[in-house]
């Protein structure tokens, strides 16, 4: 999944020792455009993050993956980011679509006589 919003909060870097060694993690918040605007928090794992990108103010286009779990009854979601773009870079550098053009002039639409329905119930030619 995907979502663009501007950079609004970026919280303390969590680490900590788990049964695979140490881990890292970085949440942060964006804002969604848009009439009704959100407020979205989004974790990174690991060293997959670039603090240039991690700066209040930012377009950013995040993709991520939704997951959630249960501990003691209750559900957890998380929202793990896995690439961050500065919003706009891509569609930049991206070559612009070529224009569409018919092979054929246009013409104002015309019924060919041979295929003008009569109502005096010519045969069917068809198998079925």
């Amino acid at each position: 999944m995907e979502i663009k919003g501007k950079l609004m909060h970026v919280l303390a870097v969590q680490t900590g020792e788990g049964k695979n060694g140490t881990w890292k993690k970085q949440d942060f918040v964006i804002e969604t455009d848009g009439q009704y605007p959100k407020k979205v928090c989004l974790t990174i794992w690991g060293d997959k993050f670039n603090e240039t990108f991690l700066t209040i103010g930012n377009e950013l286009l995040v993709s991520f993956d939704a997951e959630s779990r249960e501990y003691n009854g209750r559900w957890f979601t998380d929202l793990k980011a896995w690439k961050i773009e500065l919003a706009g870079t891509e569609s930049a550098n991206a070559p612009a679509p070529a224009p569409f053009k018919s092979s054929t002039p246009a013409q104002p639409s015309v019924v060919s006589p041979e295929f003008a329905i009569s109502a005096e119930g010519d045969k069917d030619d068809l198998p079925f």
